[in-house]
């Protein structure tokens, strides 16, 4: 999961970041992309600095920008808190993923002025004068690609207050993880096993069109396959088949194709290793052509799930609907 964090000076984002990394999140500050820009150009590291750096990256590469090169190093399978949130654009670029979780740290100006002074940095806001005066810059602009820190917050999921001891602050963020742990949807079956043919299609050597099978019995692959030329026989992408490498139009020549199919790869795979696929369900990247559809019939499989209809299947389609095969249109995401 993603937590990003967002709040005032003072607010306490540090210190939930720090709770957070200290049970396995991976960190990322939006600040810290903006430390990197201000060392490239030589500029001392301070809030007006960063303030100032950061209204300027936004106007000339869009409001998104500090977001997307935070995004852009995700990994999906690791935990992530991303703290110093500042404007709505970053929410939404993090919005791209339904693992993410925004969280505003709140507490009174007075409080957080004085948590300011108490941690006595060198460019922070001395009196409360400059400190209003400060916090106001960064709330909100006319310019919208000035920073926006008044409605990132508004977009919050949740407001966790801080004006009392650290170990509160632990608790609520500990709460909206297990509820937002709770809330995390898993891909249903369908998204999973045409997702692992997605991951299978990458091993196509075909060099017209990247296509895969998964035969599934019991929720377990028992059989994969991916489109390319038989085996022993020079791969399609080593100039292995003439037909495709000619590139000729689309839906032509395909008589003259060396190239087995996805799903007649997979049928036929479970039959050179003796695995039986009676009764099974056939998820495919895109509908059966006619030749496997006739394969997936006579080899006993009940069920087609495919993504993306293939350009030649209405007769195929008609001949799963007679011999009573159910087939359904899922589509997943690229």
């Amino acid at each position: 999961m993603i937590i990003g964090l967002t709040g005032k000076n003072g607010s306490g984002k540090g210190e939930a970041a720090k709770f957070l990394k200290e049970r396995g999140f991976h960190y990322y500050s939006l600040s810290d992309v903006l430390r990197e820009e201000a060392q490239k150009a030589n500029l001392p590291v301070t809030r007006d600095n960063l303030v100032k750096l950061g209204n300027e990256l936004r106007s000339c590469h869009g409001p998104s920008v500090l977001a997307e090169k935070v995004f852009s190093r995700l990994d999906p399978e690791k935990n992530y808190v991303v703290d110093s949130v500042r404007h709505p654009s970053e929410v939404e670029v993090f919005r791209r993923r339904n693992d993410f979780f925004l969280a505003a740290i709140d507490a009174s100006q007075e409080i957080r002025f004085e948590r300011i002074k108490k941690r006595e940095r060198e460019k922070d806001p001395k009196t409360l004068e400059e400190f209003k005066a400060l916090e106001q810059r960064e709330a909100s602009s006319t310019n919208s690609t000035d920073q926006q820190l008044d409605l990132a917050i508004q977009r919050a999921d949740v407001v966790l207050k801080n004006e009392s001891v650290l170990d509160e602050l632990h608790e609520q963020v500990k709460r909206i993880l297990i509820e937002f742990s709770k809330k995390k949807s898993r891909p249903d079956w369908d998204d999973y096993f045409l997702g692992i043919a997605k991951v299978v299609a990458l091993r196509s050597n075909c060099i017209k069109r990247k296509v895969a099978a998964v035969i599934v019995k019991d929720k377990r692959i028992i059989a994969t396959g991916y489109n390319g030329t038989p085996r022993g026989v020079k791969n399609c992408n080593e100039g292995g088949c003439p037909r495709c490498n000619s590139f000729g139009l689309s839906g032509t020549g395909l008589d003259e194709c060396l190239c087995s199919h996805a799903e007649e790869n997979a049928i036929v795979q479970s039959a050179y290793h003796g695995v039986n696929i009676k009764d099974t369900v056939l998820y495919t990247t895109f509908s059966p052509c006619l030749t496997c559809t006739k394969m997936i019939i006579n080899a006993g499989i009940r069920e087609v799930v495919f993504n993306v209809e293939y350009p030649l299947s209405d007769v195929s389609v008609k001949l799963l609907q007679e011999a009573g095969i159910k087939l359904r249109k899922h589509e997943v995401s690229a």
